[in-house]
């Protein structure tokens, strides 16, 4: 390979590494506001029942929303803490006292963190981000797709968990809502880009 081939091949791998960071920050944005939505939307007497109040059939112990959301907000600080602890790490949420205005502006500001850290770990800016720490016990990644994967998959598991509990409570969230969760063309426009999936990156 000569040297110019070899400029070449680089600029290209500079080039996709900026194309995925770009795509991986308005994809958590994107997720991000389907969490805001959900929360926005909630009937708030679903927010903290299931605690002292009805619980869904069959279960004697369940978690509440409110309990759901700040662990994910949660989760998000010690994924930040743990892979990317040169970023400002957000307080974290007390799921006894979290009201849903303190949760959304707690996921705001770890979704804000998060987009930072994929930012970083996955563009080509030479970052201090090398590999992905999703908890203390487990194995870190090296940085790459599988850890937005890894991220969204967990999000969006206690989004069907929140949906689900809603419902059992006797808080069904709008269709508007919940269909509203895949129309990513509307949630990209919401989070700032003009043209939707596949345009911006």
């Amino acid at each position: 390979m000569t040297t110019r081939q070899a400029q070449i091949r680089q600029a290209k791998v500079r080039q996709i590494h900026t194309q995925l960071a770009r795509a991986a920050v308005q994809i958590f944005a994107a997720n991000d506001r389907i969490n805001q939505i959900l929360i926005e939307r909630l009937d708030p007497g679903a927010w903290k029942a299931g605690s002292t109040t009805a619980k869904p059939p069959g279960k004697s112990k369940t978690r509440t929303i409110a309990a759901i959301f700040t662990h994910m907000h949660n989760v998000r600080c010690k994924w930040i803490r743990l892979t990317a602890p040169h970023l400002k790490v957000p307080a974290q949420l007390d799921r006894t006292r979290c009201t849903p205005l303190q949760a959304r502006a707690g996921l705001a500001e770890s979704a804000a963190r998060c987009a930072e850290m994929l930012a970083e770990a996955l563009g080509d800016s030479g970052g201090r981000i090398e590999t992905f720490l999703r908890d203390g016990w487990a194995k870190p990644w090296p940085v790459g797709p599988e850890m937005l994967c890894y991220m969204l998959a967990h999000e969006a598991h206690h989004r069907g968990q929140v949906c689900m509990l809603a419902h059992q409570l006797g808080f069904p969230l709008p269709l508007a809502v919940t269909s509203g969760m895949w129309n990513w063309e509307k949630l990209w426009k919401e989070c700032g880009s003009s043209r939707g999936p596949g345009h911006d990156s």
